[in-house]
């Protein structure tokens, strides 16, 4: 799995995995307290707010750091690493998906599945309800307006928008 090759969703050992993650992630949604969100997640600084609640697979190969805050209700689906950078703003909803699912029908019903990490730099502000796609990096100070999806990498210092998101200026 944190090679990003491909792997079945439903090996005894990942599922042990996943079910530690719901466990710690049941903890965290129901007191938001920081100590829990560090049992939970791979590196976390201590002055992130993460508003509750907030749903993952696995925790352990998230990192947040300093002074970033992320609002109700998001998604990372951590099947491969997520890094969020310092600074960082996350509206309410958002989601970052590294899973990736095989094309050819056979192999999605046989539950195999693959991850490509998702990064985001320093200072940048998601909006709500974007979502970020797998194997996509988000450059230092970049907006991405509410409700856009980034199926690609965005450079640092500009404001992107739209599905797919579109770069419509410079910072």
């Amino acid at each position: 799995m944190l090679a990003g090759e491909w792997y079945l969703a439903d090996d005894p050992e990942i599922a042990a995995e996943l079910n530690r993650a719901i466990e710690l992630s049941a903890r965290f949604n129901a007191t938001g307290a920081h100590e829990d969100l560090v049992a939970m997640l791979g590196e976390v600084a201590d002055d992130v707010d993460v508003r509750t609640p907030l749903r993952l697979d696995y925790g352990y190969q998230i990192s947040i750091g300093a002074r970033t805050f992320v609002n109700y209700g998001c998604v990372f689906a951590d099947v491969a690493r997520i890094t969020i950078g310092a600074d960082v703003q996350i509206g309410p909803n958002v989601q970052l998906l590294t899973p990736v699912h095989p094309i050819d029908p056979e192999q999605r019903r046989a539950k195999w599945e693959a991850g490509k990490p998702i990064t985001i730099g320093d200072n940048v502000w998601l909006g709500g309800g974007v979502i970020v796609c797998p194997g996509v990096t988000i450059g230092e100070n970049t907006v991405v307006g509410a409700g856009a999806v980034v199926p690609k990498d965005l450079p640092p210092n500009v404001v992107a928008v739209g599905n797919p998101a579109r770069i419509v200026r410079e910072i």
